[in-house]
């Protein structure tokens, strides 16, 4: 049957609907009773144009990952709202300047009510759920959580909605029903919004602007629509070889040559800059003759390494540009148009519309160039914040690693995780336990678990002691009750279930061990009557002697006894001997049944170094 879906792709065949991943999706209703039905409309438009007036101002010259804030009224079964789905590809942060914007714009009038969701559904109650209510759970959460006037709120279970999760609907109605029964907790509100803290000033601290040698006509394009750059790295970061056969032709047109080069100061984020730098490239042909004359003269004729690497990151991005605007037609992208369009005009206006050198001097900050740090990683320092010792000599404060940013959500890190270890009633999601439906088939397996615990003991004390030490905090942790280690508690139920298995495993072995006696596998002599024969035959055949075969070998011990007894050979079964030292030899020197269980009755097999023997 054929699956029908909405306008936003979405399926409506009554399953739940599925969010694709890297996508944020936000709803906003105007909950008022006084507002005339008529009037619904212009008001929601009033607040689509606040929200995007509110968008431009904050975030006017930073650059999307993807997709930026959006809204359009939707109207669904007899609900109008505005709705909005943003991908923000490999950039979360641009998920939580989402949510930081609609957070604000909630502030601007007391009847905007704003839910945001993704692929893991209420993400906010997944930032807060070391802190949740027992009775809100994944199960049941859906369309629970709403922002009103920069507050989070909580529906909470309702004899008349039941104990699932919420339509829509439903959750309309008991907003505008009764807003005072709604939870609000600022211990939740704290941890949901924990990653907005730093915002507005983490729209600027996430921008990063690097010189960069490309082509004039890229760095006109780039100066007109600094917001190109997104499309066209993300195109070289995710290239294909289709993408790439513009590239790697050697007569093929192209839309920007590696000619009449210039160095500018481009403006990336941090998540694009780092994507087009750590990538490995091979330079395509019209660029290599370039790049392994300025490898050539590196160190000399004035070029150095950092002109190099601007070289090198100027090829990728141009390389990205050229994908991005080879397959602009085929794309549903605003900004590959518009760079299209511009690649039209000069292909009209010719190169004297492009800018001179006095003109790009003129350029704002076409000269800044950030530091790199933030993307070196020194494994020296992090050995040392590992071992609780971060910072240098010169008074810097200890256990610092990376930046300030980085420092806080690790320490907070550090702060849930050792919560969550000091939590008694806390489960495998983190979430607490009590009062939750449990299945009955829970208790066949509570001895298991029981048992499972006896066995691996966990100090929790030592560890969130690690953790602190690691991520330069005190490593004191504040006065509370606590129960004795597991380890300790259950000290005599330990001993007494290894003394248990001890006497198993010895039993087993014993039994192995009059196994194995009893085909003579045990009394391996250093020269048994067969090996002898060889030793003989070789011996025989330098003399020129027959040797004996092994019936007369027996008649000739039984006669000479005194000869038996002192060379003390017993009648082993030589295959049985032969086939465990094969064995043990194609282990090659690694762990192997047969060296594990000669191991076990203290027999310790040499290796054989000669193959040919």
């Amino acid at each position: 049957m054929e699956q029908t879906t909405d306008t936003d792709g979405f399926p409506q065949d009554g399953f739940p609907r599925q969010l694709p991943d890297n996508c944020v999706e936000y709803i906003l209703f105007i909950i008022d009773d006084q507002l005339e039905a008529r009037r619904r409309l212009p008001a929601l438009e009033h607040v689509r144009k606040k929200a995007l007036q509110l968008a431009g101002t904050l975030t006017k010259d930073y650059i999307w990952q993807r997709d930026s804030l959006s809204l359009e009224v939707k109207n669904d079964g007899g609900l109008l709202y505005l709705h909005g789905a943003s991908y923000y590809g490999d950039s979360i942060e641009d998920e939580w300047l989402i949510v930081y914007l609609l957070r604000e714009l909630s502030k601007t009038s007391s009847n905007l009510w704003v839910r945001v969701s993704d692929s893991d559904g209420e993400f906010l109650l997944v930032e807060a759920a070391n802190v949740l209510p027992t009775w809100l759970s994944p199960e049941i959460d859906t369309n629970r959580v709403w922002i009103n006037q920069g507050r989070l709120h909580l529906i909470p279970l309702h004899d008349k909605t039941g104990k699932g999760p919420l339509t829509l609907d439903q959750a309309i109605d008991h907003i505008r029903g009764d807003t005072s029964s709604l939870v609000q907790s600022s211990l939740v509100e704290t941890e949901a919004f924990y990653r907005l803290e730093k915002y507005p000033g983490q729209i600027q601290a996430a921008m990063h602007h690097s010189l960069t040698t490309l082509p004039r006509k890229l760095a006109y394009i780039l100066h007109e629509k600094p917001a190109a750059i997104a499309p066209a790295v993300e195109a070289f970061y995710l290239r294909d070889p289709i993408s790439m056969k513009s590239l790697l032709s050697i007569s093929g047109k192209t839309s920007f040559p590696p000619q009449d080069l210039v160095t500018v100061s481009v403006k990336y984020t941090k998540v694009l800059f780092a994507q087009l730098k750590s990538q490995k490239f091979t330079s395509p042909p019209a660029w290599s003759g370039i790049l392994e004359r300025a490898e050539s003269e590196t160190g000399s004729a004035g070029v150095s390494h950092d002109d190099l690497a601007r070289l090198e990151v100027g090829m990728k991005l141009t390389c990205g540009f050229e994908m991005l605007a080879s397959n602009a037609a085929t794309k549903n992208n605003r900004i590959a148009r518009e760079v299209a369009i511009l690649l039209e005009d000069l292909e009209e206006d010719g190169d004297q519309a492009l800018p001179s050198d006095s003109a790009i001097e003129s350029w704002s900050g076409v000269k800044r160039n950030d530091d790199e740090s933030w993307m070196d990683i020194n494994y020296e320092e992090f050995e040392k914040a590992l071992d609780g010792k971060g910072g240098d000599q010169k008074g810097e404060k200890a256990g610092g690693f990376g930046d300030a940013s980085a420092q806080a959500d690790l320490q907070k890190m550090v702060k849930r995780f050792e919560s969550f270890l000091n939590d008694e009633t806390a489960g495998l999601e983190g979430a607490e336990l009590d009062d939750m439906d449990e299945d009955d088939d829970l208790s066949d397996y509570e001895d298991d678990s029981e048992d499972e615990d006896k066995d691996v003991s966990f100090d929790e004390e030592q560890f969130a002691k690690m953790m602190r030490e690691m991520m330069g905090m005190p490593a004191e942790v504040p006065t509370q009750s606590k129960k004795p280690p597991r380890d300790v508690e259950r000290t005599g139920q330990i001993e007494g279930i290894d003394e248990q298995e001890d006497e198993d495993i010895r039993r087993l072995a014993t039994q192995m061990e009059a196994e194995l006696n009893s085909h003579g596998a045990l009394q391996l002599d250093p020269t048994p009557r067969k090996l002898k024969a060889l030793k003989q035959k070789s011996a025989a055949g330098d003399k020129g002697k027959e040797v004996p075969h092994d019936g007369d070998m027996e008649e000739s011990s039984e006669e000479n006894g005194e000869e038996s007894g002192s060379e003390e050979e017993v009648d082993i079964d030589y295959n049985l001997a032969k086939n465990l030292l094969e064995s043990f030899k194609s282990q090659g020197g690694a762990a192997g049944p047969v060296g594990n269980m000669m191991g076990m009755f203290g027999m310790q097999l040499p290796r054989d170094e000669d193959d040919a023997e």
